[in-house]
């Protein structure tokens, strides 16, 4: 339906937030190309400069990039994950880990004390979509495998807060895994993630965060920090 309002200010508002929830939906996913600037104004019923408007201002927000002569992409799902997007896109994969680490080890221990049978579902589920995008063999279908898992284990976890600070750096996270990975899989890298599940459905917070812990650093091959365990598969 056409967007409507007396005020350009306030229409610019609107147009920003249909923006936004096509992004944070999941209707514009991370690194999918937005439609073009006439296939908006089309759809959204308002001037071409009030589109214009909209789409700087999400992309001064850093969940759009326009690219001259290529078109404007998703790179971000909320205001948060843009900035800690640009933040830390240059940082050491390392000290990405030790992140990743802490939070995944924190998440997957909470998981493993509260999480329902609904979260046990979604686990399973995820972790054979995780092994039939392995078997297919192509990077990117993994790679979105894996990162809606691991999402799965923090959300298991039930605490608002780490949901959402894990969710703002999932795409740093998938960025990361995108380059370490490369474009094609390697049989020798594979890491299997039924301990960590199982751990969780027994209630075993230890082993969950024992698990979680080491990932990361199996990931950039190599060692885990003393005290970690990096187990693979």
């Amino acid at each position: 339906m056409p967007l409507t309002s007396p005020r350009r200010s306030a229409l610019v508002d609107q147009v920003i937030a249909q923006l936004r929830n096509q992004i944070t939906t999941g209707e514009w996913p991370v690194g999918s190309r937005i439609p073009t600037e006439p296939e908006l104004v089309e759809l959204l019923g308002v001037a071409r400069n009030t589109v214009r408007e909209a789409v700087r201002a999400l992309a001064h927000n850093g969940l759009l990039d326009i690219r001259q002569g290529s078109g404007t992409y998703v790179i971000a799902t909320s205001e948060l994950a843009g900035v800690m997007h640009r933040r830390f896109a240059g940082a050491d994969p390392r000290h990405i880990a030790e992140l990743r680490s802490m939070m995944e080890s924190s998440a997957a221990r909470l998981a493993a004390e509260r999480r329902t049978a609904r979260d046990l579902v979604q686990l399973d589920a995820l972790l054979a979509r995780r092994e039939e995008a392995w078997s297919g063999g192509e990077a990117e279908p993994f790679i979105a495998a894996d990162v809606a898992l691991h999402m799965a284990v923090v959300a298991a976890s039930h605490n608002e807060v780490l949901i959402e600070l894990y969710a703002d750096l999932g795409d740093l996270v998938a960025d990361w895994l995108r380059t370490d990975v490369g474009a094609e899989l390697d049989p020798a890298s594979h890491l299997d993630h039924a301990r960590l599940i199982e751990a969780i459905r027994r209630g075993d917070g230890e082993a969950a965060a024992s698990e979680a812990a080491g990932y990361p650093f199996v990931c950039l091959g190599r060692e885990a920090p003393a005290g970690v365990t990096a187990a693979g598969g």
